[in-house]
């Protein structure tokens, strides 16, 4: 059962009414499910699960270490690299490799302070590596680094698929902890164990060019429990790497790299829609050296020495990465190097440009330059308005999947008739209906329930966000225009609902005609 110390630690009213239903529920079903609705409610009481995912060499650990603020994940090919790794808040440092038999073995930093490249163990054993990490960031999210999908390595992929739920049976030679491959009643069976398994949401990385497979994984990917698909709801989309992009190739550019990947990610954003809330620029190399302490004081030395050379000398050496290096400076080969390696030639260039515009430009200030250059706070802002803002619905939804799928898997006509009676009085109530919008929204962007094209563009913009002005699309909009639009709304949906629609639109319209309805009530409510 949980604990009252769990059940504080909930991301929120809802997650507490989901982690209500399945303690009451518990017995009343198998032992089997018991042990699932156990696990859903340790998932509820955590924090939220946001799995950083993309093509193999798209900057994901890059980005990662970025995020939470400690160069930490490895970036260089090795093993670790093919491996699934959490990071999660701890009280002290430490990380764990996780064996398929169960096993823990705690794995030392290298000398860097990063988890090392290479093991020291037979690999095939290992499932993935836990992370610990006494950082603030962690507090409410927990980051998982998967391995590139597309990758070559079938293990990696097979690795990342089960850990977010892609892969809908283990191997046959995996154990599952019982004996002789036994389980006891109270163990996870392997469906129930995908049923549970998976992050709760998405931030994919794509590089310049989005490509087929880029849209087959998000359109497969699992991000939540149960086989939910990836959609606005749960993910959002990255363009990485965004220096590189060419501002010649992009219209309108006006020769503008950042202002080209801002366009780019535009047009991403529509090829992945409606699978991501949206595609946000950023720079992973430059975030991570500045936010991670990689870009150090002996750094901001060297610019401040290239930021006096002459300007044909200069945009010479910005020619090329290898012309940069070679070229006769009195600033060492190796220390221009390093700088490549930290900031690449767009970060050396943004850094250069605001030391000759600011020579006194302290190297803290230059550090917060290369940051705010880097695109990351964009990134964070959209985390937060995405996944932090409602972590309570993501994950609320999530378990009930999960809670579901439990059900579903135990194959007790009566027990699965229990939780979906127990589940339909839950999504009953009025303060619940956000999880009713979230699986319309669902519905829709997975092409489960098709919908007219201006009808799903609707469904879409109600159910992405809680800000009532976006929701009703009027944005800024006075207070008596917005009451007036909701209910005439409400009242389209419900005609459309009665009349129009299918009987699996008819289902989504009358979802869409409450959330309208209570839209206006809220309203009301605050005009009173």
């Amino acid at each position: 059962m949980t604990t009252a110390t769990e059940q504080q630690h909930v991301a929120g009213p809802l997650s507490a009414a989901v982690a209500h239903l399945c303690t009451r529920l518990q017995p009343q079903v198998s032992a089997r499910t018991a042990a699932g609705f156990r696990e859903v409610l340790r998932r509820l009481s955590a924090p939220l699960q946001v799995a950083v995912a993309g093509r193999i060499k798209s900057g994901k650990s890059t980005l990662v270490n970025a995020l939470i603020g400690r160069r930490v994940a490895p970036t260089d090919v090795g093993e670790c690299t093919r491996l699934v790794t959490r990071f999660q808040y701890g009280t002290v440092d430490r990380v764990e490799l996780v064996f398929f038999d169960g096993r823990k073995q705690v794995l030392p930093f290298d000398a860097g302070g990063m988890i090392p490249g290479d093991l020291e163990v037979d690999f095939d054993q290992v499932s993935h590596l836990e992370a610990y990490l006494t950082n603030a960031v962690l507090r409410d999210l927990t980051v998982i680094d998967t391995p590139g999908l597309g990758s070559l390595d079938d293990a990696s992929v097979k690795r990342t698929e089960q850990l977010l739920g892609a892969a809908k049976h283990r191997k046959p030679d995996e154990s599952d902890g019982g004996s002789d491959g036994e389980e006891s009643d109270d163990e996870l069976d392997p469906t129930s164990r995908n049923a549970v398994a998976g992050a709760e949401a998405v931030l994919y990385v794509v590089t310049q060019g989005v490509r087929a497979d880029d849209q087959q994984a998000l359109a497969a990917f699992t991000a939540a429990t149960a086989s939910r698909d990836a959609g606005p709801v749960n993910a959002i989309a990255v363009l990485n790497k965004a220096d590189t992009i060419t501002p010649e190739s992009v219209t309108g550019s006006d020769g503008d790299v950042w202002k080209a990947a801002s366009l780019l990610a535009e047009k991403q954003a529509q090829t992945l829609k409606p699978r991501v809330a949206d595609v946000i620029p950023v720079i992973g190399l430059l975030a991570e050296s500045a936010e991670s302490g990689g870009f150090t004081s002996a750094d901001a030395d060297a610019l401040r020495s290239l930021s006096k050379l002459d300007d044909a000398t200069w945009e010479t050496m910005l020619v090329s990465a290898d012309i940069f290096t070679t070229w006769e400076c009195e600033v060492p080969s190796g220390t221009r190097a390093r700088l490549l390696e930290t900031l690449d030639l767009y970060g050396i260039r943004c850094a250069v440009d605001a030391l000759r515009a600011d020579p006194e430009l302290t190297a803290g200030s230059l550090r917060r330059t290369l940051l705010n250059a880097s695109g990351l706070a964009g990134v964070r802002i959209r985390l937060d308005a995405v996944f932090r803002a409602r972590a309570d619905g993501i994950k609320a939804a999530a378990a009930l999947a999960s809670v579901t799928a439990l059900a579903h898997a135990s194959g007790d006509p009566g027990e699965r008739q229990r939780v979906h009676d127990a589940i339909e009085v839950l999504l009953a109530k009025p303060e619940a209906h956000q999880l009713r919008l979230l699986e319309a929204l669902t519905l829709v962007t997975s092409g489960a329930v098709a919908m007219p094209e201006d009808l799903a563009e609707e469904v879409l913009r109600v159910g992405s966000t809680a800000d009532v002005g976006e929701q009703l699309g009027l944005k800024g909009r006075p207070h008596k225009e917005l009451s007036a639009y909701a209910l005439e709304r409400a009242g389209w949906w419900r005609s459309f609902a009665s009349f129009g629609a299918t009987p699996a639109q008819s289902r989504v319209a009358h979802v869409v005609h409450r959330a309208y309805f209570l839209i206006w009530q809220q309203l009301r409510e605050q005009a009173g």
